[in-house]
């Protein structure tokens, strides 16, 4: 994990588990004329810790946090691409914009001096499907190789869809999930002319604020997430420490409007109950939703009731957060950063808080884990991701049971 409250797992972790808000004044360009002028950067990140420097041009942001993502994700499962696996291992990084940064600063240089002072570059470096190819190439995994754009659904898509990759016998191991870098100014200006963002500008670390009756936006962040995915028994004859079982995944469209669910979250109760049925899992056995959560004011009341359609009676007792309260919304890569944090919590048996929840929203009634991580069991899970476009996803996981 990469994001704005820490580089790696751990350092992600223990500031999730603290409560710790990763939102601040952006520094990446000067905002002072931007509505928002927050958002959740990443701080520190050094690209010749993972890439050679005559290789960092080659890449835009998005991709160099892509390929230390992976690199941390392959070192904490102690996973080696040896050429015996190589072609039994795949890649399916996602992106909700992909390279951004790279098209702001091209585009200059095609009006300043001309098509000549266009990098040769400018492509490989900016597509989105470039973030899984340099991470096949520099581990040598030769197997399914692909990448999703789905908006800020596009890397639960893309874990949703390597478990499904493996399970169909294509491969024993995906590294899968997803990358953002669209601290831009075109990036926050496009959100800010939608008035998607929070304009908080004078408390940042308060803006993210989900379920909250204050909140008036979400908060753009950046960074990536990404996990190993191994059929089990892989996993098991390597000795592999296996944080959480994939059990299952649901995807759907509203068909509604390009940014906007129905008030009913019919989308989002349809990508829950598909991951619920094929997983075989009964709503009374979740115990722990990651929720989407931006903090907007649409989002916000209508996954409260798409949760309460979807549990019924149950969903009064299920805990729910928004772990985009501290890092803020990584768009394409919220669902692999939320499907990890997911799986940890699992692992931990603790339960990440929703900060910056001080006002109850009538509409917005069930159990947030307000303010303080909870330590209690969990057994399964969900994590929810919703994109523009209508695109709903919903994954299952549960804790592994050694010999079950």
């Amino acid at each position: 994990m990469l994001s704005p409250v820490g580089i790696g797992t751990a350092a992600n972790w223990e500031a999730l588990v603290a409560g710790q808000p990763g939102i601040g004044r952006i520094t990446k360009f000067d905002p002072s004329d931007f509505a928002s002028q927050i958002a959740g950067e990443v701080k520190g990140f050094d690209p010749l810790q993972f890439v050679d420097k005559k290789d960092v041009k080659k890449m835009d942001v998005f991709i160099q946090y892509a390929v230390a993502a992976s690199q941390f994700a392959v070192e904490d499962a102690a996973l080696k691409v040896t050429a015996e696996i190589s072609e039994r291992v795949g890649v399916f990084i996602a992106s909700g914009i992909g390279g951004f940064a790279t098209i702001e600063r091209e585009h200059r240089a095609l009006l300043e001096g001309g098509p000549r002072k266009i990098s040769p570059f400018f492509i490989p470096a900016s597509i989105i499907n470039l973030a899984s190819g340099q991470v096949s190439i520099r581990l040598g995994a030769k197997g399914p190789n692909l990448a999703t754009c789905t908006a800020c659904s596009a890397s639960a898509h893309a874990l949703g869809e390597a478990s499904e990759i493996i399970r169909r016998g294509d491969a024993e191991v995906m590294i899968a999930g997803g990358s953002e870098a669209a601290i831009t100014p075109m990036g926050v200006g496009g959100f800010s002319a939608m008035r998607a963002l929070s304009t908080r500008n004078d408390a940042p670390e308060k803006a993210s604020r989900p379920f909250d009756k204050d909140r008036d936006g979400f908060v753009i962040g950046e960074g990536a997430g990404v996990v190993v995915l191994e059929e089990l028994e892989f996993a098991l004859a390597r000795g592999a420490r296996i944080y959480a079982e994939f059990v299952a995944y649901g995807a759907s469209a509203d068909a509604f409007h390009i940014f906007q669910p129905a008030d009913d979250g019919a989308g989002a109760v349809q990508a829950m109950r598909s991951a619920l049925r094929n997983g075989g899992v009964s709503p009374d056995q979740i115990d722990y939703i990651n929720a989407h959560g931006t903090s907007t004011p649409l989002n916000d009341p209508i996954e409260t009731t798409a949760i309460k359609t979807c549990f019924g009676e149950n969903a009064s007792r299920v805990a729910v957060s928004s772990t985009k309260s501290m890092t803020g919304h990584l768009l394409g890569a919220s669902g692999g950063l939320e499907g990890a944090i997911t799986a940890l919590a699992i692992y931990h048996q603790t339960m990440p808080p929703t900060i910056n929840y001080d006002t109850p929203d009538p509409e917005c009634d069930l159990d947030y884990v307000p303010n303080q991580a909870r330590r209690t069991p969990v057994r399964f899970a969900l994590s929810n991701s919703f994109g523009f476009g209508g695109h709903n996803v919903c994954l299952a996981l549960r804790k592994h049971s050694p010999g079950a």
